[in-house]
């Protein structure tokens, strides 16, 4: 896996060996920052933006963020295996200033009003049989971390059928081989 774009173009990032990782996919990453770019159903400038990266695994979406100008890259993930991987792509890309890392897990002890600033972009890459995308969606809105012209990025499993706040729509939604990507903002 390499960053797609920007400032570390065509950088390996490292990845765990164990088959517990499902790592998102170069094509499906750049799909989404092409959505990101040129899309019109929203407005979001990728540039000097603010984002929370969400099960963030080895941290490859918030790196290419980093890479392709964001101002800030928050990672949460509490996940040990990967953890130390994810401080090593961070420190080989020098975005040490830039990333923060909050180690715990997203379910159980992520308190989102905790956070002091607010979010351009949310991405949330939960395990495919995580079934618990409703609350967390609701805990995101209730905390008031996302910007008002901000967006909410999932990659999720094609097959899966969650459920979503009423408050929560979705703008635009795109499938990739297993994998279905739903970018969606609230009311």
């Amino acid at each position: 896996m390499r960053i797609i774009s920007g400032k570390y173009r065509g950088k390996k990032i490292l990845q765990p060996r164990d088959k517990a990782t499902r790592p998102l996919k170069d094509l499906t990453k750049e799909s989404i920052f092409n959505i990101v770019a040129h899309s019109n159903k929203f407005n979001v400038v990728l540039e000097d933006s603010n984002i929370l990266d969400l099960f963030s695994g080895v941290g490859s979406f918030g790196l290419e963020c980093l890479s392709r100008g964001s101002a800030k890259s928050t990672f949460v993930e509490n996940y040990k295996e990967v953890l130390m991987i994810l401080k090593k792509n961070i420190s080989s890309l020098n975005y040490e200033k830039e990333a923060i890392v909050i180690e715990k897990d997203i379910l159980k002890t992520l308190d989102y009003r905790n956070f002091k600033e607010k979010f351009d972009i949310i991405f949330m890459d939960p395990p495919y049989k995580e079934k618990s995308l409703d609350l967390m969606l609701l805990q995101i809105l209730n905390s008031k971390i996302l910007n008002n012209e901000g967006v909410i990025i999932i990659h999720r499993q094609k097959n899966e059928e969650d459920s979503f706040p009423k408050e929560f729509r979705i703008i635009e939604e795109k499938t990739y081989g297993i994998s279905k990507v739903i970018f969606g903002k609230f009311n």
